[in-house]
């Protein structure tokens, strides 16, 4: 009897000893979830919160991929310098900007010289080891460019239409796989098609979306049919930034919503 007592007690005192356990495991998450809200635990993502303690954004850019980073007299601009900014505003911080060559912005992230890349950056899932990745917001795939009026409403109506592309490009390619279209690919830039699609000589023409964008805005009588591929265009964060990630997110679904993106299409993508 006296050892079936002791068995019990501690039978009773083991289970407590995990209720205590349970009871810290379950606040352990709390903590955890608070802190990727935004609470306490913001020191959770070391580059958050040391974007805070400075009150700066460091964003690396590749200068010269116009429309998206330029330099104008020792100033950098550009649609991804606004966007930055607007991001960082969002923020409460201030951007930075740290030019690096292309091939070096994901080695910024990397050595942390920087807290975000924004420069006309493409969807890469394969560097999903050196950086996290915002929401798309640009995509510069492929486009149907046609005349104001045309019957044409995507690529099951180029069948017999002559169809302007520049030589070598990813809308060449594209265009080489359509079969029954009338192709004309003796351009050595989208712009050459773009003109001669005005001049009536063409049909239709598949450019990037940039250029699309670029003709339909600065002259009236032209209009993107339909998109027929897609490459979306990202800010980047490293991997241990899962906070800013989230911010950045919320950052950019407010300033969709603000009409930023047309406003910034409208300034730089003429």
């Amino acid at each position: 009897m006296y050892n079936e007592k002791m068995m019990s007690a501690r039978i009773a005192r083991i289970q407590a000893i995990g209720d205590v356990l349970a009871v810290a495991l379950l606040l352990g998450y709390a903590w955890l979830a608070g802190g990727a809200a935004g609470g306490s635990g913001s020191a959770l993502d070391p580059v958050w919160a040391a974007a805070r303690v400075r009150g700066n954004l460091r964003v690396a850019v590749d200068v010269g991929f116009r429309p998206f980073v330029d330099q104008r007299g020792g100033e950098l601009v550009g649609y991804d310098v606004d966007l930055a900014r607007a991001v960082a505003e969002e923020l409460g911080l201030r951007a930075e900007f740290l030019p690096v060559g292309f091939d070096a912005l994901y080695s910024a992230l990397v050595s942390r010289q920087a807290d975000m890349i924004a420069s006309a950056l493409p969807y890469a899932p394969e560097e999903g080891e050196r950086a996290r990745f915002s929401s798309f917001y640009f995509d510069a795939g492929q486009v149907l460019l046609v005349p104001d009026g045309s019957p044409i409403t995507g690529a099951v109506d180029l069948v017999g239409r002559r169809v302007g592309v520049a030589l070598g490009s990813d809308a060449d390619a594209l265009a080489r796989r359509m079969t029954g279209i009338d192709l004309r690919s003796t351009y050595d830039e989208s712009a050459q098609a773009i003109a001669d699609l005005r001049a009536g000589r063409l049909d239709a023409v598949i450019c990037d979306n940039v250029s699309a964008l670029g003709a339909a805005q600065s002259t009236s009588g032209l209009r993107i049919a339909a998109a027929l591929s897609t490459q979306p265009y990202v800010l980047a964060v490293p991997t241990s930034a899962f906070q800013l990630q989230a911010e950045v997110n919320r950052a950019l679904d407010k300033l969709r919503a603000a009409g930023l993106f047309e406003t910034l299409n409208r300034r730089w993508l003429r």
